[in-house]
Formats: structure tokens, C-alpha cells, sequence
């Protein structure tokens, strides 16, 4: 990357939308996605489509792994660093801080409001980032049908959808996506 400001300002977005996302760091994936590529063309669409299936494929904090994928792309190891740090310090940071101001008020009234109204709007946004990544991943027809295929078997069925990773995975090396 020749710009010297893009680590500054890959890890000054990332603490920014880590330290709102409710529901977790795929709430704010589309949004992350269109910064990375759609405002600064670090990358294309499958790259980052390939960095998230990979993230996702591997045990652990998936998401933190993304997100020094893209710092890595954006500015090696050193970027790879800062991201993984500005995805998951300042959401600590304010979890920590505000889990005894949160738990001195468990039983009160307001508490359990707070908590129903955030379900809609993190499923909305999980929702959210699972369409960019679709979009984002389904280059072609077959990759559609299978990603149609997968989201209907996830919500017809309890298979763990690691299953259908190994699928696409498969059919991926094999050529026929």
C-alpha cells in the first residue's frame, strides 16, 4: 500500500465500528466491506468474500482473524497487529467498563426493555451482513444456487453448517464455482 495513512485509517475505522456493534463484529461487516472495498479498493469483492470464508473456516475468534487478514493486506504484519487490536479493544474496554454499571441494574424494569429492543436490530444486521457477503461471494450463477441451497438447508435442517463449508470448499477446488 503506498499510502501511508491507510494503516491510520483501517485501524481508526475498525475501533469505530467495533465499539458499536451490537451483536458482535458481523454486524458491521457490511459496513467494514464498504470502507475496504468500495471506498478504497484495498480490495476486490472476492478477495474479501475469500477472506471471510477463510476466517470463518478456521476455530477461534473468526472475526478478529478477518479483520488482521485485511490489515495484513493493507499493511503486512504490522497492520495485521493493529486490527486485530482495534477489533477487540475497544469493545473490552467498554464491556469492562460498564458490566457493573449493567449488573447493579439486572432487575430493573428498563434493563429488560433495552434487551428486547436490541434482538430485532441485531438480527437485522446480522441479516444485513450475511446479504453483502452473498453478493459479495456469489460470482456466478452456480455459486448463487448454492448459496440459495446452503441458506435453505440452514433453515430447513440442524446440520452444522461447517457441512456446507466443506461443500463449497469442495466443489471450489474442484473447479465447478
Amino acid at each position: 500500500m503506498t499510502d501511508p495513512s491507510a494503516p491510520v485509517a483501517l485501524t481508526m475505522h475498525l475501533a469505530l465500528v467495533s465499539s458499536i456493534s451490537f451483536g458482535g463484529f458481523p454486524t458491521v461487516l457490511p459496513d467494514v466491506r464498504n470502507f475496504v472495498v468500495g471506498t478504497h479498493r484495498w480490495m476486490t469483492d472476492q478477495d474479501f468474500a475469500n477472506l471471510f470464508a477463510m476466517a470463518q473456516s478456521i476455530p477461534g475468534p473468526n472475526m478478529i482473524l478477518m479483520m488482521s487478514f485485511v490489515g495484513w493486506k493493507v499493511w503486512g504484519f504490522p497492520g495485521a497487529v493493529a486490527s486485530a487490536f482495534a477489533t477487540f479493544g475497544p469493545p473490552c474496554t467498554i464491556y469492562f467498563a460498564s458490566y457493573r454499571l449493567w449488573d447493579r441494574f439486572r432487575d430493573k424494569r428498563w434493563q429488560q426493555i433495552v434487551r428486547a429492543g436490541l434482538v430485532p436490530v441485531v438480527m437485522g444486521l446480522v441479516i444485513a451482513s450475511g446479504t453483502v457477503m452473498a453478493r459479495a461471494a456469489d460470482s456466478s450463477w452456480q455459486a448463487v444456487a448454492i448459496t440459495i441451497a446452503a441458506a435453505a438447508v440452514t433453515l430447513v435442517t440442524r446440520l452444522n453448517p461447517m457441512w456446507m463449508l466443506l461443500v463449497g470448499g469442495t466443489l471450489g477446488s474442484l473447479g465447478l464455482l
